[in-house]
């Protein structure tokens, strides 16, 4: 995806002459020009959402805080009561909501630096820890680094497939990849801990290429980072349960598995479903500005729903605005999508939209159809920028 073109190039007025030409293999190929204007106007809106963060950004954050905690407390206070079903139904639903607004709309945006800028200490991504297995300054790492930077790029980018599965045609097959279905349920049901193990690269040990000696600090820090959560779900709340130990228990480990089962649903389905793409590491070399965001909307999908279901998703729903604006308030994406869609729109760049129900269906469909060997060449429609304008 390089580009020859040195100069940004002044953003040019809508017009059929912006959007990139389709050569005869179905690729969209945008020139050096066309990609500096396209990310000239994406700088634009990152620049004017900057400008204009304030008080209502820290409000709506707040309230979100002392919601997840409002419903922590009546969660973990019903399930004292868990020997009436009504009493267990209602804890364990609003501790699991509790545990998604932590992991999605709390701890995945203040981690990202959304709020840094307010000095507050509470919302500062540096110290931040979160109510699941994986510890937040591996987190910080795997995710705002290496995933952020290196979107979609196969072997630079381990959230495809998370070393575990294969997601990609540009994966070579091998017979492991049989139980895909399988892994991914797995996955699915553990993902806090499929998240908590992402940076020990057990396929790298497999190879020889490190070992496990040189992973012992991260190891470390997941052993006492799960230690802890284990303690606190299945050991201290169920037992000052006292007779209730097992309601309590039982509710603990049904909301953890909500929330995996949640945060592992919206995640694949922002990455993974029909449509979206995977880059080599050649194709991305000495990437423009205007490339990297090319990048991002290619590897992305947004998930269409209510306010409710963008707040629950942590705004993951936009998936699309949260690979080009990681570090944004993600209260903002979705005022800023239609805009999004309709530069997309212009320059002849799809952006990738569905609900749900939809999107999953093909995440599904997908996992099934790599566990099996390739059976052409790899997909055609592959869009590209073009080194020419």
């Amino acid at each position: 995806m390089s580009s020859t073109a040195t100069a940004t190039t002044a953003i040019p007025e809508p017009s059929a002459a912006t959007n990139g030409a389709v050569d005869q293999s179905g690729e969209i190929r945008l020139g050096s020009e066309q990609l500096d204007a396209f990310g000239a106007e994406l700088d634009a809106i990152r620049q004017r959402v900057i400008d204009d963060r304030g008080e209502a950004d820290v409000s709506y954050m707040r309230r979100v805080i002392k919601t997840q905690r409002g419903l922590e407390v009546a969660g973990r206070g019903l399930l004292w009561f868990g020997w009436l079903p009504p009493a267990w139904l209602a804890g364990t639903a609003a501790l699991s909501l509790s545990k998604i607004l932590d992991n999605m709309e709390i701890g995945h945006n203040v981690m990202h630096g959304q709020f840094d800028w307010t000095n507050d200490p509470k919302l500062s991504s540096k110290g931040f820890e979160w109510d699941t297995a994986c510890p937040g300054d591996q987190w910080r790492h795997s995710h705002n680094y290496m995933h952020h930077t290196h979107t979609n790029i196969v072997c630079k980018d381990r959230d495809i497939g998370y070393g575990v599965l294969r997601m990609s045609e540009d994966q070579e097959w091998r017979p492991y990849y049989l139980g895909n279905p399988l892994y991914a349920a797995l996955l699915a049901t553990f993902f806090q801990y499929g998240v908590a193990l992402h940076d020990v690269e057990f396929e790298r040990i497999a190879a020889r290429e490190t070992t496990f000696k040189e992973k012992r600090g991260i190891l470390k820090g997941i052993w006492h980072k799960v230690r802890r959560q284990t303690l606190k779900d299945y050991v201290l709340f169920p037992a000052l349960s006292g007779p209730g130990f097992l309601f309590t228990l039982a509710g603990n480990a049904t909301a953890n598995l909500t929330r995996n089962l949640w945060a592992f649903t919206i995640i694949f389905c922002g990455h993974f479903p029909d449509g979206t793409q995977e880059f080599s590491e050649e194709e991305t070399a000495d990437e423009t500005r205007g490339e990297w965001y090319f990048r991002q909307i290619l590897g992305s999908a947004n998930l269409e729903g209510g306010k409710l279901f963008h707040i629950l998703s942590g705004n993951l729903s936009h998936q699309i605005e949260h690979h080009l604006f990681p570090d944004l308030p993600a209260n903002r994406y979705g005022e800023i999508s239609t805009e999004v869609r309709g530069i997309c729109e212009r320059y002849g760049i799809p952006y990738n939209s569905g609900p749900l129900g939809k999107q999953f269906g093909s995440v599904v469909r997908k996992i099934c159809r790599l566990a099996l060997p390739d059976r052409g060449s790899r997909q055609e429609g592959r869009l590209s920028p073009s080194a020419s304008p």
